[in-house]
């Protein structure tokens, strides 16, 4: 009997092997999401974030077709915050992907629920992300798992340049 996607999905913390994978992952990314330039991250800036002496992020690796080798198929990065208000941390998703030709088999909801796990195991009071509100696709399926949108909030930044500036 054919295998159900998620049994063929299967999911793996990211290793130093992995640094050049998860920059085409990054890369193809940053091209979904419309700025193709933007991803400047190199192979010794994603080494240290990752695995180096004070890691900063981690990442889960989806490979899909597990009965046969497994292609790599996707990607999830997060980290944890911390929240003032519970005593608690959260976990931060930085960055879930899919590759386009994988899109519809339950990957992406394989590797949310992957992270769930992890943020109920760390004592995590709550899980958040951003998503372009241009993705309706994203929007409608973090609806249907119950992630409702934090309107009330708006997102603020300071870019390198304006962090140099004011350093000054």
């Amino acid at each position: 009997s054919a295998m159900s996607p998620a049994e063929s999905t299967a999911l793996r913390a990211a290793t130093l092997a992995d640094v050049g994978l998860l920059l085409e992952l990054i890369r193809e990314l940053a091209v979904y999401e419309k700025e193709p330039d933007a991803a400047k991250a190199t192979p010794d800036l994603l080494h240290d974030g990752l695995f180096g002496p004070d890691p900063r992020a981690e990442a889960v690796i989806a490979e899909y077709g597990a009965e046969h080798g497994g292609e790599p198929a996707g990607f999830a990065l997060f980290f944890h915050n911390y929240s003032t208000w519970t005593g608690k941390p959260g976990l931060y998703l930085e960055d879930l992907f899919v590759r386009e030709p994988m899109r519809g088999k339950g990957i992406g909801k394989a590797l949310l629920l992957h992270l769930v796990g992890i943020a109920r195991e760390r004592g995590c009071a709550r899980m958040e992300w951003s998503v372009l509100d241009w993705n309706r696709t994203a929007i409608d399926f973090y609806r249907s798992l119950g992630a409702r949108p934090q309107s009330e909030w708006t997102v603020y930044r300071l870019d390198q340049e304006a962090l140099e500036r004011l350093a000054e």
